[in-house]
């Protein structure tokens, strides 16, 4: 059993900063890629941000400069620093994590797969 649990969601104000982080837990065997997606009201869910295991990152083009996505594999967590926020960044966010899970299978000892968190409210305004 794998589960994303995210912290530091809330109410900001606009030009505030917040930091979102995720923890995975479980029967990990390796974590590869990891990102955070948000989806606002009324909105299709989005990539906000990627990182992979070589800490390759990739934004959207309207966080670009403002938001940073990290990891730290000893803890298997990712964080999403946000800053200068604005109105329009809010939204829930959801953390997801490509993972490799152990099985106990001879021929197939690992299993990769998505998990998502349960999402964290971010909202922006004065």
């Amino acid at each position: 059993q794998v589960q994303l649990v995210e912290s530091g969601g809330g109410l900001v104000q606009p030009g505030g900063s917040l930091r979102l982080s995720c923890a995975a837990s479980g029967s990990i065997a390796g974590i590869n890629g990891m990102a955070w997606y948000r989806q606002a009201p009324g909105k299709e869910r989005e990539l906000v941000a990627a990182i992979t295991s070589g800490e390759s990152t990739n934004y959207a083009d309207s966080v670009k400069g403002r938001f940073t996505i990290s990891r730290d594999n000893a803890k298997n967590t990712v964080c999403l620093q946000m800053n200068s926020l604005k109105p329009e960044d809010t939204a829930v966010y959801y953390c997801n994590a490509d993972i490799s899970t152990r099985r106990q299978s001879a021929l197939v000892p690992l299993l990769r797969m998505n998990y998502w968190s349960k999402g964290t409210l971010v909202t922006v305004s004065s």
